[in-house]
Order: structure tokens, then sequence, then C-alpha cells
């Protein structure tokens, strides 16, 4: 069964034969092993150009400030999948990236989207980008729907990370229009909803990312590969300071039953 359009069969990423492995115009083994670092390479694999000097270091920091954040869900899930299953480390990983989504990781998409839009309906429309900011929150409120990229339920007070990132972007010559309007946003957003919600780490990463050129439509592709290798140091740790089934079992012990009762059985110890 054919499905979509089939006159346009080609990939320009990557090709090899016998000899040689063409990765985009250059060749593996001579002019990139040993020849640039991962994050230029990362860079490189998306766009098929070399980063420029400040457009790296931005995506090298950006990668270094979300690849870990203690035993959050993700690092939780990839542990207790392990400890079941000790044999598939590649499984445990899976298992901590799948739940990159609208509330964990994958947020920093969402918000990138609508920094995207905002942007785009000022151009259009020739309003001031800070009336467009702020019809775009109005609806966002109206509809009770959260901010992407703000709020955070630990770092109430501001996250370090999105600071960090927004005056690194500002030191490299790489903060523009979408710096600028995530903190137009970070003024408006306390006066429309009524109280604080600070721009956190996925606020901050597609303001300086898009600023650094990089693909709107790979940017949850950021910390997914960033959180991988922070899964793999929490299974490193797992595999010879097990707490996967710790995690487990404080489920049992804290998460009460309230479902309907055995038949004549005492509910004297249900929480």
């Amino acid at each position: 069964m054919r499905v979509g359009k089939q006159d346009n069969a080609f990939s320009a990423i990557c090709t090899s034969d016998a000899h040689s492995i063409n990765v985009r115009g250059k060749e593996l083994s001579h002019e990139l092993i040993g020849c640039v670092d991962f994050t230029s390479y990362f860079f490189f694999l998306l766009t098929g150009r070399m980063p420029a000097d400040n457009q790296r270091a931005i995506l090298d920091a950006v990668l270094v400030a979300i690849a870990e954040h203690g035993l959050v869900p993700s690092n939780q899930a990839a542990r207790m999948t392990l400890a079941a299953a000790p044999d598939a480390l590649q499984g445990a990983v899976a298992a901590g990236i799948l739940g990159c989504g609208s509330v964990v990781l994958g947020s920093s998409e969402a918000c990138g989207r609508f920094l995207s839009g905002v942007l785009e309906t000022a151009k259009d429309t020739g309003q001031p980008v800070e009336a467009a900011a702020r019809a775009a929150l109005q609806e966002l409120r109206t509809a009770r729907k959260p901010v992407p990229g703000f709020g955070h339920s630990q770092h109430k007070e501001g996250d370090p990370r999105a600071i960090r990132l927004l005056s690194l972007a500002r030191t490299n010559g790489v903060a523009g229009s979408h710096v600028a309007l995530i903190e137009t946003l970070s003024e408006l957003v306390p006066e429309i909803w009524g109280r604080d919600l600070p721009l956190n780490v996925s606020g901050a990463i597609p303001a300086v990312m898009l600023d650094a050129d990089f693909p709107l439509n790979a940017l949850k592709g950021i910390p997914i590969l960033a959180r991988t290798a922070g899964l793999i140091a929490h299974l490193n740790e797992e595999m010879s300071r097990s707490i996967g089934f710790i995690l487990a079992g404080n489920a049992t012990t804290t998460i009460g039953y309230d479902g309907p009762a055995l038949a004549g059985a005492s509910t004297e110890g249900d929480r």
C-alpha cells in the first residue's frame, strides 16, 4: 500500500560505501572523528553546517543545563525499569525518555512554538511585539491554559538555569528577538496571572536556541539528547547502588487505597 508521496525518496544526512562514510558532505573518519566536538556534530547533523563559536557555546550550555535534575520522573522510571530488567539498559533509557511530554522535558518545544507564534503574529499584523504577547497571554488565561516556559514547583523565586542561559546568550552575542520576547513575557505574566510565575529552563532554552538559529522542529531533541546522558549516569549508579525497588516500594507505602473493600474485610490499615 502506498501512503503519501512516493517521488522524493532521498536523504541528505548520510551515505556510505566500502571505503568511506559521507556525513553531509564530510568524510566521517578523516574530517569529523577527532576533528569536531559532539555539540558541533549534533548541530551539523541537524542543519548541515558547522555552528559558529557562539552557537556552539550556547548549545553546549543548554545541553549541560538540562541533562540532570535529580530524581525527577524520567530518572525514577528508568531506575525502576532497570531494577526489574537489569539486562535491558536500552529499555531503561527508553523508559525515561518516553515521558518527554508537555509537562516534563517536552515543554521547551511548546514554548518555542508559542514564542514563534507571537513574533509571527506581530510581524503579520504590524502591531508591537508587546501587544501581540499580551494578547496571546490573555488568550491562554481565558482558556485556563498554562504559560509554556513559566512556573516551577521547586524554583519558585526563579530558575537559576534559566537566568544563567539568558546571561550567556547576551555574553555570546546570541540574544535576539526570542530572548527579548521571553523577557517581555516575564514582565507580563505576573500582571496577567496576578501572581509570580518565574521563567523556567524550558522557557529559556527555546529563547536562546531559536536566536542561535537552531531548528524549531528539533527543539524537543535538545532535552531528549541531554537527559539521555543523565539517564545513563543514573543507570550506571543503579547497577552498583540500586534504589529502583526502593522507589517502587515507597509507592506502596505512600499511596493509599480508596477502592471497594473486600466483603467482611477490615479497613483499619487502609490509609
